[in-house]
């Protein structure tokens, strides 16, 4: 294992086991631990300054969302995302997203409202400047706060967990990223929907924009 990760330093309301799957998960996406890299908790323990049972946690919840591959007696390494691994992660955002969508416009109060209505207009500029990353970003900052505003401890729970699965697996992947683009008009659509409270239009402009419909 090549990359160095910094020792945790936790602060009040830290839990240690959410942290080090943080930290963790962090050096994938940034790719201080590159895909296929082996992963041995000793050394990550060492790096991080924990013990060995918090990172074999944190290496077991990276699995079950395809971040890390687990050969037991065997190996543990970073997974290498595939274009089967990427679809089937574009596919379960798309349609949690249009389910979390619709129960946050039941749910959300007139101040998380507006605030998701702000957030919709960042996504509309990023689709019309065609530029897939800047519109993935707004994108992302959309969904998480339209996760919140379900106010639903499941989703939010299954979206914290998910949520770096997401990000490794479809930033930068053109089928998932490039398709919007071309239906830039729609994500007008799709805000004017969020700020009617249009739950079914809402959901099926971003299925349809996703290619899921």
């Amino acid at each position: 294992m090549s990359a160095t990760l910094h020792p945790i330093e936790l602060t009040s309301g830290i839990i240690l086991g959410d942290e080090v799957y943080r930290t963790i998960g962090a050096a994938i996406l940034d790719g201080r631990l590159a895909p296929g890299e082996r992963l041995r908790d000793t050394d990550l323990a060492q790096q991080l300054g924990t013990s060995r049972t918090p990172v074999r946690e944190a290496l077991q919840r990276l699995e079950r969302f395809g971040l890390v591959e687990i050969a037991v007696g065997r190996y543990t390494r970073v997974s290498v995302p595939d274009e089967k691994l990427r679809a089937d992660t574009g596919a379960f955002t798309a349609y949690f997203m249009g389910n979390a969508l619709r129960l946050a416009l039941h749910h959300a109060s007139d101040a998380q409202l507006a605030e998701l209505v702000e957030l919709a207009d960042a996504v509309v500029a990023a689709s019309a400047e065609a530029d897939p990353l800047a519109l993935f970003e707004r994108s992302t900052d959309l969904f998480v706060q339209v996760t919140r505003a379900t106010g639903n401890t499941v989703f939010i729970g299954v979206i914290r967990e998910a949520s770096l699965a997401i990000q490794r697996n479809l930033r930068g992947w053109v089928p998932f990223m490039a398709s919007p683009i071309e239906r830039a008009a729609s994500y007008t659509q799709l805000r004017d929907a969020i700020a009617h409270r249009d739950a079914d239009e809402a959901e099926r402009l971003l299925r349809y924009l996703h290619s899921v419909a």
